[in-house]
This record gives structure tokens, C-alpha cells and sequence, in this order.
């Protein structure tokens, strides 16, 4: 009889990437993107285990070269959601939390808190991260999600949009954005891919907004630390300035 694992992260890795060619085996400080990322996670106090999900040997090397665990999965998945659940197939477990390869700086501490409210409320099928806007110009860009929630902490809606939108007048404006780490209730990750793509995620190319508009709830985790994916040569630029003024990078 197998044991049952509680929670394991799992990072979807893919090779090829639209805006930033092969990003996630650019290095920054003599380590790839990936390798920041994967150290970030096993950092984490509650996860029993941490498979890099990938595409190609090239990224399987790499991950195996600085000594993390790679599933070679198939090429044609259509998210990262889907990468995990062809990942974690045989592997008997109650929670697994999806973590960006992209985000080398998102905190061990979000991992947990999502990892913490899983397991307390076994009620819970699935959960995700928020934090406050700060920077002006996020407000407006499409690149980072922006959530409302409800008085109990889930999810109204996601949207590359500013939301709430606030008339002339209106009390002081607060924005949350999303951060792109889930944890699923791992039944709950099949019957997930099992949904059929909605039409709020086709508009807003959300695959979260699958499940709300599918009538299942989505808890906000607030966090007070930011974090930035690396899509682009600024961004990437922006993390190596951040990596190093924390004397990681250097």
C-alpha cells in the first residue's frame, strides 16, 4: 500500500517560450532561471516533494544537473495544469500546489500559507495567492492579474483589467494582484481538466476563471511580498537586480 503524501510541488516546465527564447535556462549569477525557481521552492517547510514537470531532455538535464527531480512529460499539453496532472498520475497525495517556473522570486511563505489552508479546511478544493498593488503601473498592464474577493476571502473574478473599476469620487482605490501559484485538492485537479474551457477564460486567457464560472470557489491567500514573472529581457533584468541586491546574484 502506498503512502499518501500530503502536499507536493510541482514546477511545469516548458523549453520553448513566446517573448524571452529558452528563458528558464538563461542564467542569472551562474544559475539558471530555473534553478532560482526550484531553490526557491524546496525552501518550503510543508511540501513532501518537488517534481519539475518538463518537456524536453534539455530541460530534464538541466534540472537533474543541480540535482532536482524531472518527469519528462508530453510536449502538446495545453498548460501547465494539465503538464501536472500528467506529472503526478501515479503519485498518491491530498494536495499539489502549482508553482511558475518563471518566478524565481516568489516566497517560500506563499507556498506555505497556501499549503496551511489546504490542509485546516479540507473543505477547500482549490486556492491561490493575492497581494496588494503598490506600483502605479500595474494597475493598467495586461501582464499582471488583477482579483476581487468576496467578505470570506474567495475569488469574485480575475481580469487583466483594472478591477474594481472606481467612478469619480470613490473612497481610496486598492487593487490586488494575483500571483500565480494554485493549490488543488489533487481529486479536485482531475475533474478541473475535465471541465470544459469557459467563456470568460477564452476572453481573458485565464484558465482559473474555468472554475468560477464552473460554480466552484477559489480562496485568496494574502500575502505582503511581491513577486514578477520573467517574460521578457526586462524582466529578467529586473530579477537579476533584485537577486543581487539580496546578495544572491552577486
Amino acid at each position: 500500500m502506498k503512502n499518501t503524501l500530503k502536499v507536493i510541488g510541482v514546477i511545469p516546465a516548458r523549453y520553448e517560450s513566446t517573448r524571452l527564447k529558452h528563458k528558464l535556462l538563461r542564467k542569472i549569477g551562474g544559475k539558471s532561471l530555473l534553478q532560482w525557481t526550484w531553490e526557491n521552492v524546496i525552501s518550503s517547510r510543508l511540501l513532501d516533494k518537488v517534481i519539475i514537470a518538463c518537456d524536453h531532455p534539455r530541460i530534464k538535464e538541466e534540472a537533474e544537473q543541480f540535482g532536482a527531480r524531472a518527469i519528462l512529460t508530453l510536449v502538446d499539453h495545453a498548460s501547465g495544469t494539465d503538464r501536472i496532472s500528467e506529472a503526478v498520475r501515479d503519485i498518491e497525495v491530498k494536495v499539489v500546489i502549482n508553482i511558475q517556473a518563471d518566478e524565481p522570486l516568489l516566497p517560500a511563505s506563499v507556498i506555505n500559507g497556501l499549503a496551511e489552508a489546504m490542509l485546516f479546511d479540507p473543505e477547500l478544493v482549490m486556492a491561490t495567492a493575492k497581494v496588494k498593488i503598490e506600483a502605479e503601473d500595474e494597475i493598467n498592464d495586461p501582464n499582471v492579474v488583477k482579483v476581487v474577493g468576496d467578505k470570506d476571502g474567495f475569488a469574485v473574478y480575475f481580469s487583466r483589467s483594472p478591477i474594481p473599476y472606481y467612478r469619480q469620487g470613490s473612497a481610496a482605490k486598492i487593487y490586488y494582484k494575483h500571483l500565480g501559484v494554485y493549490a488543488y485538492r489533487s481529486d479536485f485537479l482531475y475533474t478541473f481538466m475535465d471541465l470544459p474551457p469557459s467563456c470568460l477564460e477564452a476572453a481573458e486567457r485565464l484558465e482559473q476563471l474555468r472554475a468560477l464560472e464552473a460554480g466552484y470557489k477559489i480562496k485568496l491567500i494574502e500575502t505582503g511580498i511581491n513577486s514578477w514573472g520573467v517574460d521578457t529581457e526586462e524582466d529578467l533584468k529586473r530579477v537579476e537586480t533584485i537577486l543581487s541586491a539580496k546578495g544572491g546574484a552577486g
